[in-house]
């Protein structure tokens, strides 16, 4: 079965991983329509060797699109994401915009994969921390259930779009060439340095990031009792991310067990030697698809304790790898696509 699709935001950091993966991993495409605003209009990007043009995003620019993947921010998403839904378009989004919306499925496919075939035309694809986060607790939970996260992200800039990446390159050159260095997309420096502080405050002191690793978490795995406090903090890396995850389950779970249910978890790979680099890292990880988990050892300070590394690529498996897996989960059946609607 092939599919016409869109890409919403297609001139953006996510948008131009979508593109690359859609060739990557052989998506049936059919026919490839690039959206975005229309300053961008008239661009052309490649897509399996052949050039296409970008055309301005508008409400009526999903007719006759299967599926639609969104890349182009929560305020667009608002805008746009309904009216595709409403021409018959199956939309992927990846903002924030819908993931807490009751009628909206919140998907990581090797976590619940069925959710997917439970909407009304949209779908979200999750926070890039929460994907990863809960790539590798579900196999644990699935054994034990998990009763309490503690997670501490160090979050590449890649996370805040395209200009994040090239402001951290120009601090770098200016640093190293003793020029000054200038700010715009971070309150403070992000060469040479960590920012405890990633999207917005919220009354109760925690961060909009760090709330949703507490929300998204539980509407996923579908539990609503587990407790998570989450630290989030961009770190002068590119692309990937990574986060110290301590974990409290029910029964006990040894390192032995976690090796073993991870080895049969889908997505997973373990890199775990005690040794110097015998550990995943965000620069090793870049471009790659799987959740890499290394440092595990029993958590002393609690019963039942595990504690745990985890690493993905925020461009791949944190944002257009999962919505694309999305894509690929609705073609496994028929109703997947049009029969929903």
């Amino acid at each position: 079965m092939s599919v016409i699709v869109a890409i919403a935001g297609a001139t953006g950091a996510v948008g131009t991983e979508l593109i690359k993966l859609l060739e990557l991993r052989n998506f049936p495409v059919k026919d490839l329509r690039l959206l975005a605003s229309k300053r961008s209009v008239g661009k052309k990007l490649i897509f399996a060797q052949k050039e296409i043009e970008i055309q301005e995003l508008t409400e009526d620019a999903f007719e006759g699109i299967d599926i639609a993947f969104f890349s182009a921010g929560a305020s667009r998403s608002l805008e746009f994401c309904q009216a595709a839904a409403d021409a018959g378009t199956v939309v992927i989004d990846n903002s924030s915009a819908f993931r807490m919306d009751d009628g909206v499925p919140l998907v990581v496919p090797e976590v619940n994969p069925d959710a997917a075939f439970d909407h009304k035309g949209i779908i979200a694809n999750p926070n890039c921390t929460t994907i990863q986060m809960l790539v590798a607790l579900k196999p644990i939970h699935d054994y034990s259930k998990i009763k309490r996260v503690i997670v501490s992200t160090y979050q590449s800039v890649s996370g805040s779009g395209a200009s994040a990446i090239v402001e951290l390159e120009n601090q770098t050159k200016a640093w190293v060439a003793g020029q000054t260095i200038e700010k715009n997309v971070y309150p403070v420096q992000i060469a040479f340095n960590v920012i405890p502080h990633v999207d917005v405050f919220m009354d109760n002191g925690y961060t909009k990031e760090e709330m949703k690793m507490v929300n998204e978490t539980r509407k996923i795995m579908s539990a609503p009792d587990i407790t998570v406090s989450a630290t989030c903090v961009r770190v002068p890396v590119f692309r990937a991310h990574s986060e110290a995850i301590n974990i409290e389950t029910e029964q006990e779970v040894s390192v032995d067990k976690a090796y073993e249910l991870w080895e049969k978890a889908p997505g997973v790979t373990i890199k775990d030697n005690r040794e110097p680099a015998g550990y995943p890292v965000p620069h090793e990880v870049s471009e790659t698809f799987d959740t890499y988990i290394g440092r595990v050892r029993k958590d002393i300070s609690c019963k039942n304790g595990l504690a745990f590394w985890v690493v993905a690529d925020q461009l791949f498996k944190g944002a257009a790898l999962n919505a694309i897996q999305i894509g690929e989960l609705l073609l496994t059946r028929e109703n997947g696509i049009r029969g929903s609607r």
